[in-house]
């Protein structure tokens, strides 16, 4: 995909039409359908306008979502489930408090039915989602309390390290996690006030890594 396709992608989901982004990057229609067919490429000041606007510039550029703009290109509906879209439980980590991987008979919040296609595109099985409202602020500066966060329970190896749920002696937890020479596990919170935490391999039965989490999704849920 190129960047005119990309830009006329990002202006659907917004969904403007070709002469209100235009107004926004302050330039003609005729323009901004020469940037969506390539014959013509987007100067900075017209990015910036409609970056301004909720364009996400790195995907029409690079075509890789900025972690801000990737929850924001995930359709979601609030109604009944379609051939379209796929049902994600979403569950508050302080209410799941049951031991093991399992959410079955957890209280459920609430339920999304999100693009099947673009979790797809994400790299996600939407078989294996679910959403945890985060709660406290351990990860502040990338998920604030109150932010949902989708979860892939098929991806739990901390090899390729990044922010994980986790279960620690019963305890639901995200943090980020790094896996160590000797095969020790480092839990860091990625706010500064709280200490990284080692978990030693003979401690590692208290552990059990539930999912890595992939996208965050701001309170306007």
């Amino acid at each position: 995909m190129v960047i005119g396709e990309r830009l006329r992608k990002e202006r659907e989901r917004l969904g403007l039409s070709q002469t209100a982004l235009a107004e926004v990057g302050g330039v003609g229609k005729t323009t901004q359908i020469k940037y969506e067919k390539g014959t013509s490429r987007p100067d900075t000041a017209y990015l910036s306008a409609v970056s301004d606007r909720g364009v996400d510039v790195l995907y029409v550029l690079k075509g890789k979502r900025s972690d801000t703009a990737q929850a924001d290109a995930l359709k979601v509906s609030f109604g009944e489930p379609s051939a379209d879209h796929s049902p994600v439980k979403m569950y508050d980590i302080e209410a799941a408090a049951g031991a093991g991987r399992s959410f079955e008979g957890e209280p459920v919040k609430t339920t999304l039915y999100f693009s099947t296609a673009e979790l797809t595109e994400q790299g996600l099985n939407p078989a294996q989602v679910v959403g945890i409202k985060v709660r406290g602020d351990s990860m502040d500066g990338t998920l604030a309390d109150g932010d949902w966060v989708l979860v892939d329970r098929s991806n739990r190896d901390p090899k390729q390290e990044g922010v994980f749920l986790l279960l620690v002696s019963g305890e639901r937890r995200i943090k980020r996690v790094q896996r160590l020479a000797g095969g020790a596990l480092y839990l860091i919170s990625d706010n500064d006030h709280y200490q990284p935490e080692m978990i030693k391999p003979q401690d590692m039965h208290d552990v059990e890594i539930l999912g890595r989490c992939e996208i965050r999704i701001g309170r306007v849920l």
